[in-house]
């Protein structure tokens, strides 16, 4: 199936990953090799990791990834060692992020015990926003076939620390740079579809979901997990304003390079079940009694409401 990057050494034909059918991120043709018969697009593989942005958009996203690889690092993201990548999401061996990966587990617990728990073991399962692919390595752990899609690769917090999890798998896990809304697969690849913790990164909710939608086998589930959700916009907007100000006085800049949504709304989702012609179904993980009081507390103390996270499913009909 895929063509040999020289650092690799994987030959065509070799399965990488096996059974998933590529196509070209530029013109949408289907790619037997990485090479694109009909546009010449090439898709490389470096690290163990396909390379399908294309060069316009990896221009488009490199300020992104500049600004937000260097404030994953000033967060004490990623670690030289395999400890910190098998404790995620419930112990964060660094120390500097247990608050959020409290969340990351909970939720995380939830999606495998109530949402994926229907999806028959061996089933195959796009991790989109995979960061250091610890979630991907979880599904692979309990038997599901995962397949990772990031915009970062580098070896701490991106792609290519799936390496820490390679070594303990049969295989290593198949993993692809590239963006949300041209993804390097043919339709109906997959059967479930797992946004983890990125789909606020969106800069168009119905064009990704669109493209989501058409990898999605018929009867599959696209499934939204740990974006920020609010119950009004000016909430939304308010965090967005103050997080920038915050950034630009941690970090020096404000992220804002590409223009994200950032959050979710019940009208935000509500119009894209008219646009989609889908209808969610809401899950509500259990964050714990501190986490529940969090909008109380807030309102007595007159702040604007705090993000709130659930998981929202949507199942792909004919």
């Amino acid at each position: 199936m895929f063509e040999a990057g020289l650092e690799d050494g994987i030959a065509a034909g070799d399965g990488y990953p096996d059974g998933v059918e590529l196509q070209c991120p530029r013109c949408r043709a289907f790619v037997d090799v990485l090479d694109c018969g009909q546009c010449g697009f090439r898709m490389r593989i470096s690290r163990g990791i396909v390379h399908a942005l294309l060069p316009e958009r990896a221009e488009h996203y490199a300020r992104f990834i500049k600004d937000y690889e260097g404030i994953r690092a000033a967060e004490g993201r990623g670690s030289k060692g395999d400890e910190y990548y098998l404790g995620l999401p419930y112990e964060d061996a660094s120390g500097r992020n247990r608050e959020q990966w409290h969340i990351r587990a909970r939720s995380f617990d939830h999606l495998m015990g109530q949402v994926l728990a229907p999806i028959e073991r061996g089933s195959r399962v796009l991790d989109i926003g995979a960061g250091n692919c610890w979630m991907s390595f979880r599904l692979a752990v309990a038997g599901y076939q995962p397949v990772a899609v990031d915009l970062l690769t580098n070896e701490h917090d991106g792609l290519a620390a799936a390496a820490h999890y390679d070594k303990h798998l049969p295989q290593p896990l198949p993993r692809f740079q590239a963006e949300m809304t041209r993804l390097p697969f043919e339709d109906e690849q997959f059967d479930a579809i797992v946004f983890n913790a990125s789909f606020h990164y969106s800069e168009d909710y119905e064009a990704t979901l669109c493209e989501a939608l058409r990898c999605l086998k018929i009867g599959g589930q696209v499934i939204i997990s740990d974006t920020p959700w609010y119950s009004r916009e000016e909430s939304g907007q308010r965090m967005i304003a103050e997080r920038q100000t915050a950034f630009i006085q941690r970090y020096g800049t404000a992220s804002d390079s590409v223009t994200s949504l950032e959050f979710l709304t019940n009208e935000r989702l509500r119009k894209l079940e008219m646009r989609l012609s889908i209808r969610w179904t809401v899950h509500s993980p259990q964050y714990g009694f501190k986490w529940n009081m969090r909008p109380v507390m807030a309102k007595l103390r007159g702040r604007r409401e705090p993000s709130r996270f659930r998981i929202y499913g949507a199942k792909k009909h004919e």
